[in-house]
């Protein structure tokens, strides 16, 4: 069961701790450590019993998703539009990447008060898998997992527990 988020303390604690969290993530790649996966299934596993999405919204508050051409195209059919109309008035090119992302945030498709998604069925799978824990390349992403830190609570605490886990098994 979730209890509600305060997100502002969440995001101070992030703050204050991210140098640390981060040379912990950058030590991950040095210490090989045999099982690191299953140790993060774990932990995925005890986060989410802990946090719920929608006590925080805070990535579709202040993150943009990735879109691939495919997933406009379903979202603009299902709200009646064009991918064309769609992307003209929500979306854009990152000049950094490449990428389509959207114009601005909140995401459009947030519902601010009750911090659902008004097209969660057909969500990006950059949404549908933020924040991106269980994966094969997990010590390629560390960088991105510390970026988050500040963003997702649930990033926060995955990276807190993975540390006392690890510190444990020593």
């Amino acid at each position: 069961m979730s209890k509600k988020l305060n997100v502002p303390a969440i995001v101070r604690r992030a703050y204050q701790k991210k140098k640390h969290l981060s040379s912990f993530l950058k030590s991950l790649h040095r210490r090989k450590l045999p099982k690191l996966l299953d140790t993060v299934k774990a932990v995925d596993k005890e986060v989410w019993a802990e946090i719920n999405c929608l006590d925080c919204a805070n990535c579709c508050k202040t993150m943009t998703p990735t879109f691939k051409k495919s997933e406009v195209t379903k979202i603009a059919t299902h709200l009646n539009m064009t991918y064309k109309q769609y992307f003209d008035k929500y979306l854009m090119i990152d000049e950094d990447n490449g990428d389509i992302v959207n114009k601005n945030t909140p995401c459009q498709h947030l519902n601010l008060k009750t911090n659902m998604c008004s097209v969660y069925e057909l969500r990006p799978h950059d949404c549908s898998g933020f924040p991106h824990f269980i994966r094969k390349d997990f010590l390629d992403q560390t960088g991105v997992y510390t970026e988050n830190l500040h963003r997702c609570p649930a990033t926060l605490a995955m990276v807190e527990k993975l540390e006392q886990q690890i510190l444990k098994a020593k």
